[in-house]
């Protein structure tokens, strides 16, 4: 069995363009994983596989890679930066026992990053922070560590100085052993040198050892004692101080360089073993019952329990559909049967391999601590537990937000429908955050994601490797029509043409109803004027045509009728007579009783930072918004506030643009409620011009 205390599953996470992709290439470069280095402005890097990453120079999957430093395995996963994508992070870092944030010498900390720091503290993981791009212009250490503390709110454990700024850097000093690295202008990793701290930086080199010292020290009281005492601590009780403090969340040790040239990684992969925690170390996670409240039980991270394991992102390759798998706790063998927890099947494990991007390696077991892929698994979804069927579990499942912009698609050619749909179902196994419905009004197929960007990729996808084109329309807003006053009505249908004829009259009531009613049907007839067994007639005839309304044919809502009184014919009446006597009264009452359009409130949650509150609350009263509520937070406000669903397409794009691309939202669906008249003339007329299209 391999030793636990030696794993290291680590994420690296940062906003976009801080150089995640290219610090992880450096990682496989140094582990000697990787011969040939990969730009990424290139289009060459190892985990940016997907055409349209290698396109864009994004990161749009998080790709996994497995590597060994110092005796030590490396489960490495680069993640992608970009707010549409957010979700890769969230599922990566569920996943993981630690983390990486890097953060750009000159951007500093960028609202992605503060997204994504936001989401590692929720998970609880372990970071240490890399501030890279330091040979940029107008970078500056001092600044970004300063930055995490005010817009982050967390403490950067400094552990390492730069020498020398922008394009004359060329090292770092390591404060614990008062030395300093300085590489050569090769470029080459392996070109450095270990030497004394320069002259001119002794000064300051002290100075922030003290203020390590003193920040670490705090873990361990004795220790606090004996130096206040005037003793200095020794390297290894320091490192077991940071490595404490670490896991603890108290700090981040904070370390720097330039991914790009290759200076100062070392010093970096040494902290992932010196103080990220093992897999050992880590809080176990909560097992949890059907409905996902927690049972009080753990899942320890151990080789001789039974088997735990969570299914964290399904992708789907050129060798069919590969699970990602974080092994907690047990041990999985080529060949098992295991049980997935949510579908209360089992399943036999094929192939099993350890990933390094694209390609892989085929292994025959894997352990707690353990992150693999597993190939061909058929119902296994991204949050499902896979466990031991002697021993049923399930792990803390994972929560995705809901998709807040959907557009229609339709193939270009016929015979591309069935094409589309086979795709379709495979990404939105892939992607949680990917719906897909059909649209009952207008058999469209209805795409839902989290961005204009998200969706964009994903009919690139369908373009490129599933072969399907695509007429994206404009997202459409379901109005729905209903009255506002009450009627009373009578309707005859007669119909006298040879043979038996047709007879039915009635007397009603139109009103509307409760907000959220839909459809109620009464009958107060006395005296038998109408034969009970004509009401479920008048009944059907009235609630088939709630489906279309009369002002835009939009489906009708929240009326009660009330049927009083009627005649009938002892031979010609019957049922179909009162069933159409009903639809006839619905076309001749509703347009008396008030019809109004009325249209989907959304709930809708934003989040801003402090200095773009007036901006966003003046642009969604613009948008006809109801502000609802104010919270102020850490590192920001959330608004909350109701707004039509007409009036927020493209709102993404102009809240990135207000808040610097730092403010976020959510919406979900909250009631409907009247539309504007204005609004409402101009939506019916849109309707009756698409009509008059279609019949000519």
């Amino acid at each position: 069995m391999a030793d636990l205390s030696k794993y290291r599953n680590i994420g690296i996470f940062a906003h976009v363009d801080a150089g995640k992709t290219t610090t992880t290439e450096r990682i496989l470069k140094l582990t000697g994983m990787i011969h040939k280095i990969g730009e990424v402005h290139e289009g060459e890097s190892t985990t940016d596989f997907m055409e349209q990453e290698a396109e864009r120079g994004i990161t749009i999957q998080s790709a996994a890679v497995s590597c060994f430093w110092k005796d030590h395995r490396f489960n490495v996963i680069d993640t992608p930066g970009h707010v549409d994508f957010t979700v890769e992070v969230y599922r990566s870092l569920k996943v993981l026992d630690g983390g990486v944030g890097v953060f750009c010498g000159s951007g500093g900390v960028e609202p992605q990053s503060e997204t994504n720091w936001r989401y590692a503290n929720e998970s609880e993981v372990a970071r240490l922070i890399f501030v890279n791009k330091l040979d940029r212009l107008g970078a500056s250490f001092y600044r970004v560590t300063e930055q995490v503390q005010k817009v982050l709110g967390a403490t950067p454990l400094i552990m390492v100085l730069p020498i020398g700024t922008e394009d004359e850097f060329c090292g770092v000093v390591d404060l614990l052993s008062r030395k300093a690295y300085i590489w050569d202008d090769s470029g080459q990793p392996e070109n450095y040198s270990i030497e004394d701290v320069p002259a001119d930086m002794e000064e300051i080199v002290e100075e922030y050892r003290e203020k390590l010292i003193e920040t670490a020290v705090e873990q361990d009281d004795d220790l606090m004692m004996a130096y206040m005492d005037g003793e200095e601590p020794s390297v290894d009780d320091l490192k077991r101080c940071i490595r404490k403090g670490t896991r603890d969340l108290a700090f981040f040790p904070t370390y720097c360089g330039s991914a790009f040239k290759n200076k100062g990684m070392q010093l970096l992969l040494d902290a992932v073993v010196d103080y990220l925690p093992s897999p050992t170390e880590v809080d176990p996670q909560d097992l949890t019952d059907e409905e996902g409240n927690p049972t009080g039980d753990k899942a320890i991270v151990s080789a001789d329990e039974p088997l735990k394991a969570l299914a964290f992102k399904i992708m789907d390759d050129r060798f069919g559909a590969l699970t990602f798998v974080r092994v907690y706790s047990g041990v999985l063998n080529k060949g098992d049967t295991i049980l997935n927890s949510f579908t209360g099947k089992t399943e036999r494990v094929g192939r099993m391999v350890e990933m390094q991007a694209d390609d892989r390696k085929e292994i025959s077991t894997a352990q707690a601590g353990d992150i693999i892929a597993i190939v061909g698994m058929k119902n296994v979804q991204t949050g499902h537990t896979l466990c031991d069927p002697k021993h049923p579990c399930t792990l803390e499942a994972m929560v995705f937000p809901e998709p807040v912009i959907s557009i229609s698609v339709t193939p270009k050619d016929k015979g591309g429908n069935e094409k589309m749909g086979i795709a379709i179902g495979k990404m939105v196994a892939e992607d949680p955050t990917f719906r897909v419905e059909t649209d009952q009004d207008s058999g469209e197929t209805i795409l839902k994601g989290m961005g204009e960007l998200h969706l964009d990729i994903k009919v690139d996808i369908l373009k490129r490797t599933y072969g399907v084109d695509l007429i994206v329309g404009q997202p459409q807003v379901a109005y729905r029509e209903t009255i506002t006053k009450a009627v009373e009505d009578t309707y005859t249908h007669k119909k006298q043409s040879g043979g038996s004829g047709q007879f039915g009259k009635i007397d009603y009531r139109i009103k509307p109803g409760e907000v959220g009613s839909g459809f109620k049907f009464t009958s107060t007839v006395v005296g038998g004027n109408v034969p009970k067994e004509f009401f479920p007639a008048v009944e059907k005839g009235f609630k088939s045509m709630m489906e279309q309304g009369v002002l835009a044919g939009f489906p009708v809502l929240d009326v009660e009728v009330e049927l009083f009184d009627g005649g009938f014919h002892a031979v010609d009446s019957s049922a179909i007579a009162f069933e159409i006597a009903a639809k006839g009264a619905f076309r001749q009452s509703i347009p008396k009783a008030g019809p109004q359009l009325i249209e989907p409130i959304m709930k809708v949650d934003v989040f801003t930072p402090d200095d773009h509150v007036g901006d966003v609350i003046g642009d969604l009263n613009r948008r006809r918004g109801m502000i609802k509520d104010q919270e102020k937070g850490l590192t920001g406000v959330r608004i909350k506030a109701d707004v039509p669903l007409s009036e927020m397409f493209g709102y993404i794009s102009t809240l990135r643009t207000m808040t610097s691309g730092r403010g976020q939202f959510s919406m979900e669906f909250s009631h409907y409620l009247p539309c504007p008249s204005n609004v409402a003339e101009t939506v019916i007329a849109a309707i009756k011009e698409k009509k008059e299209k279609e019949k000519n």
